[in-house]
């Protein structure tokens, strides 16, 4: 499975995880499209597929850890997923890493290991 093959890894270098992901993913033959968000950032469009196709709210790839997630008021429960998208849009280190999109489906790959699925 490469690239062509449509495996997308939503990436961000600093993070251990995501770069054990990104290593599991090439040890599995994988070479996937590497997308640094915090470089290109995020589009409506790309969060709202994504979410969709993982099954689960905006808020619940929300990072909070090293974040203003908290100081936006982001983590209130009352707080609506199109304002967190719009966060998320503003200020990329919002999403939590990495995500891993293939064409099995998408989903937030921590730990590592559960990108396997999506092979």
């Amino acid at each position: 499975m490469s690239a062509q093959d449509g495996v997308v890894i939503y990436h961000n270098p600093s993070c251990g995880t995501s770069r054990n992901t990104l290593a599991l993913l090439r040890e599995k033959g994988v070479e996937p499209t590497v997308v640094e968000y915090l470089k290109t950032g995020w589009t409506r469009e790309q969060l709202e597929d994504l979410t969709a196709r993982m099954g689960v709210s905006p808020r619940e790839i929300l990072r909070d850890r090293g974040t203003r997630a908290d100081e936006l008021g982001l983590t209130d429960p009352s707080t609506s997923g199109e304002a967190i998208i719009a966060a998320m849009i503003l200020d990329p280190i919002l999403v939590n890493r990495p995500i891993v999109s293939t064409p099995k489906g998408a989903a937030l790959c921590r730990p590592a290991e559960l990108v396997l699925r999506l092979l």
